[in-house]
């Protein structure tokens, strides 16, 4: 957990923000940050990396949830593609059902927990999109000229055809969205893939 799932980094940085009334952003939790969730009287953990039963940082975050009383979701997106369209109405169904306050967390908590940050204040919290995209931003980490850059290609697509509202974005993900031909026109930056990739080490 210390070392090959950089968490000595996240002890001194957990990139930890409050995006809603019941709701935060978060780096991977270490054990210790976990308790300081418990004390805030954190109710539920939405995991964005998914099961990973061989990392460190899954095996001590399933049993201090345990501990803890917390409820851990496992609930994977990704960073690096345009995102999948069963998650993106799976996402609308559950944060209508989450049990706050929560936690919402990734790896370094920029690309992945910023996706479904924009979704949670434009889907649920009803913020004008444009507004909730301020949450894919290089204050948290988030490099739009590398590969995870296609998470802002992808709102910015949905804008491009004069939508606004949470009813016209899912009728334009269900009829509209073409996830292949999105990705074929991004190109990221190859500065910003390596600062990503190799210095970040974002999964």
């Amino acid at each position: 957990m210390m070392f090959n799932d950089h968490a000595f980094i996240r002890m001194a940085y957990r990139n930890f923000h409050r995006i809603g009334p019941d709701m935060y952003r978060s780096s991977q939790p270490t054990p210790g940050q976990m308790d300081v969730l418990g004390r805030m009287g954190i109710r539920t953990i939405l995991n964005l990396r998914g099961r990973r039963p061989t990392c460190g940082s899954y095996f001590f975050e399933v049993r201090a949830a345990a501990r803890l009383g917390i409820d851990l979701i496992d609930f994977p997106v990704r960073s690096r593609d345009v995102p999948r369209k069963e998650d993106l109405f799976a996402a609308r169904d559950l944060f209508a059902r989450l049990d706050g306050p929560t936690v919402m967390h990734c790896k370094a908590g920029a690309d992945r927990v910023g996706l479904m940050s924009v979704l949670y204040q434009f889907v649920h919290l009803g913020l004008p999109l444009e507004q909730a995209m301020c949450q894919l931003s290089w204050k948290y980490g988030h490099l739009r000229q590398s590969k995870t850059g296609i998470l802002d290609h992808f709102f910015e697509c949905f804008l491009a055809t004069g939508g606004r509202s949470v009813d016209e974005f899912y009728a334009w993900v269900e009829n509209g969205y073409d996830p292949a031909a999105m990705k074929a026109c991004f190109l990221s930056r190859r500065w910003a893939n390596v600062i990503t990739d190799r210095l970040l080490r974002r999964e």
